[in-house]
């Protein structure tokens, strides 16, 4: 005879099993985290540690009342005397002027090929006139409108060389009736102050048996030494103290 079967159509025979603890490995999960305490460091130099369990915490308390309670230990690092950065500011960049295109362009030639340098427009231009009533004669010999017929280089020599040798050269220069001469002197660049070399012949110049001969002088060009040489415009005649006392073209 088979097996009577009940209504629900399963075998008398057949009972229920209970689960094993296997077919649930987190069952003891929530009973461990009560368990566990959860230590977080209250400063960055781990000198305090903060605990607390996890069975402390209400279910009911929000995020930010938990890290009010997890920092209540911690105290804020020092700022240590560092200054704000500030705020970086957005400038908006000039429209290009026509004069600076210019100016650039000379600048550029200036540099590459050496053009539009001007000497009298530079702090190291120097020019004087003596006794002469044509003030205008200094810009004339600076421009280059006298023929220079001799010259000399005082580079290298100390002061009194300089002075003996310069001396020498311009009598010999009104002797044999030359007009315009060029003293080379140098820019003295290396000099710690002012160019002693070229201020000592501007002072020759003025000062001395030479203020009766100089009529003017001027820096030379760029093509005879620029600054570091000055071009001067000698008498035939040395002035006379009549002359001098009349004031005719004194300088200042």
């Amino acid at each position: 005879m088979g097996h009577r079967r009940q209504k629900n159509g399963r075998s008398p025979s057949t009972k229920k099993q209970a689960p094993s603890a296997d077919s649930k490995p987190f069952g003891q999960l929530k009973a461990m985290l009560e368990e566990k305490a959860i230590s977080l460091p209250s400063d960055d130099h781990g000198k305090g540690e903060t605990s607390f369990l996890l069975s402390d915490m209400d279910s009911n308390e929000d995020e930010a009342s938990l890290f009010q309670r997890a920092m209540a230990d911690v105290a804020p690092l020092p700022r240590g005397g560092r200054l704000p950065i500030p705020p970086k500011r957005r400038t908006n960049p000039k429209p290009c002027d026509v004069g600076d295109v210019e100016a650039l362009r000379h600048l550029r030639h200036l540099v590459k090929y050496g053009k539009g340098f001007v000497v009298a427009d530079t702090s190291e231009y120097i020019e004087g006139v003596r006794y002469c009533d044509n003030p205008e004669v200094a810009k004339r010999l600076h421009r280059g409108d006298f023929s220079i017929q001799s010259h000399i280089d005082l580079h290298g020599l100390i002061t009194a060389d300089a002075r003996e040798a310069l001396e020498e050269f311009l009598w010999e220069s009104v002797a044999s009736g030359k007009r315009a001469v060029l003293v080379v002197h140098g820019r003295g660049l290396s000099s710690p102050g002012k160019p002693v070399l070229k201020a000592k012949v501007q002072e020759w110049l003025i000062r001395g048996p030479w203020r009766k001969w100089v009529i003017a002088y001027a820096s030379a060009r760029p093509c005879d030494g620029g600054a570091g040489a000055t071009y001067v415009l000698l008498r035939r005649r040395p002035t006379t103290k009549r002359f001098r006392k009349q004031g005719r073209g004194a300088p200042p």
